[in-house]
């Protein structure tokens, strides 16, 4: 009887883990760019450093920020639970598409280390989606929790340090694979299948 307080406890850590994986997985122009840094073992730990704090801080944010406004507005919560699902639902279908059109891995000329940071920054805080993922489907996913929410957090925020670090550190090991149009098809499919677990869940309330 004791020990199923432990494990109940680590559900939020696991969904917002999960929640937070699946949503900076699929590749796009910020994961493509920690990508060719860890190809070209260029500056590795400043791209993979600046990602990561930021996710912290955004996660953070819409942890907190939409917590104070479900409070002001009950309301709002629910317009964005079911923004968040129907979100969701066209992320998977967009990774779907996508699966079915693979791309690969395109490099360009190395850069200075400040050139390298400005272009981490812009990649990720000019970039609108990280806003929509981050903030407000994140926030919305982890205020799902109650009194919890700051677990599941921690997990999203888990899942990005380990994401930019696995991507970036071990990128140039996976030179090979991760230029091959085959692995992305299966990451764009697993994609669609966390959203989708995700969304079903959101949509249910539990």
């Amino acid at each position: 009887m004791t020990s199923a307080v432990p494990v109940l406890s680590y559900t939020p850590a696991l969904t917002g883990f999960g929640t937070g994986l699946g949503l900076i997985l699929a590749i796009g122009a910020q994961n493509a760019w920690v990508l060719r840094q860890g190809v070209r073992r260029e500056h590795v730990g400043l791209v993979v450093l600046i990602c990561a704090l930021s996710d912290i801080l955004l996660i953070a944010t819409g942890t907190g920020a939409i917590g104070w406004v479900s409070s002001m507005a009950p309301w709002v919560l629910q317009v964005l639970r079911w923004g968040g699902v129907l979100y969701l639902v066209g992320f998977a279908a967009s990774s779907i598409r996508s699966a079915l059109r693979p791309g690969s891995l395109e490099q360009s000329e190395a850069r200075p280390a400040s050139s390298v940071a400005l272009t981490t920054l812009a990649l990720t805080w000019l970039n609108p989606h990280v806003y929509l993922d981050t903030v407000v489907m994140l926030g919305t996913v982890t205020n799902s929790y109650g009194s919890q929410r700051w677990m599941a957090a921690a997990g999203a925020m888990a899942a990005s340090v380990v994401w930019f670090a696995g991507l970036g550190f071990g990128a140039h090991a996976l030179s090979k694979p991760l230029a091959s149009p085959r692995t992305w098809r299966v990451i764009d499919l697993l994609v669609a299948a966390v959203m989708l677990v995700v969304a079903a869940r959101l949509a249910l309330g539990g």
